[in-house]
């Protein structure tokens, strides 16, 4: 198991975390601000949107926070537990990944 800690999109603590690039290293963000995130968050933003999008218009905690499709997931995973891993469910416009 990796680092423990609070996770900055869901806020729910006590979540294995991991390193989210705010602007994805393929699209030339690999040396700029990250964010800790829980493994379903990130897995979860990958799978709704691409890296272009997420560079271009979701570059930030508050711009993921306030996107309709993030808030509506940030809803649900704050009544998930801690432990465990979650099914990231995969958007039908971002079929690639």
């Amino acid at each position: 198991m990796g680092r423990t800690g609070i996770c900055e999109l869901c806020k729910r603590e006590d979540v294995e975390i991991t390193e989210h690039h705010l602007i994805p290293r393929e699209e030339n963000g690999a040396y700029l601000d990250k964010a800790e995130l829980c493994i379903p968050c990130h897995k979860q933003i990958h799978a709704l949107f691409t890296n272009k999008e997420l560079a271009i218009r979701l570059n930030t905690i508050q711009a993921l926070q306030q996107d309709e499709e993030v808030g509506k997931y940030l809803k649900w995973i704050k009544k998930q537990p801690s432990s465990g891993m979650i099914k990231t469910k995969r958007s039908k416009k971002n079929p690639r990944r």
